[in-house]
């Protein structure tokens, strides 16, 4: 229980430590510092992932398919992160996966209201797509991932793997 706090209250301090030590530092326009924050967010997740995913695999057996791996980040990892599984796997077998958490730990202290719903996605959710995407980079799979908040606290997140 303390621990899901920590990380919650870490997440957020990173968050605004990014968004204040850019904002301070340059006089760019809003949407350009607001592109800039997540990808530093998202490369902060990635390496994260990177680390977390070796650890988890380093004596398991290969994967057979990149379904397998999905499913791994679903159960595994996901529950390795943020205590509970994915609620939900879709996918069209061409490489997209939909992953959804209709309780995401990172938006539940987040107001239910409207005000959040465009910048959840963008600011919240870039530090976890990172985590996704380095963990799936280890295993071997190049992807691009997106989230997407219709509902607070629910969220997808949208894995599409990169073929080679």
């Amino acid at each position: 229980m303390a621990d899901e706090v920590l990380f919650d209250f870490l997440h957020m301090e990173m968050v605004s430590h990014v968004y204040k030590e850019h904002k301070s530092s340059k006089g760019e326009s809003e949407s350009k510092e607001r592109a800039v924050c997540v990808s530093i967010l998202e490369g902060m997740g990635f390496r994260v992932g990177q680390g977390l995913i070796e650890r988890m695999t380093k004596d398991s057996p290969s994967f057979k398919d990149e379904l397998d791996m999905m499913k791994f980040i679903c159960k595994d990892f996901w529950t390795q992160v943020f205590r509970k599984q994915i609620d939900n796997l879709r996918t069209n077998h061409q490489g997209t996966y939909v992953l959804q958490d209709n309780k995401f730990a990172l938006l539940t202290q987040l107001s239910n209201g409207k005000q959040y719903l465009e910048e959840a996605p963008k600011v919240y959710l870039a530090y976890s797509c990172g985590l996704v995407r380095g963990a799936l980079s280890n295993l071997g799979l190049e992807s691009v991932v997106t989230a997407e908040v219709s509902l607070m606290p629910s969220c997808k997140f949208q894995v599409v793997i990169q073929k080679l």
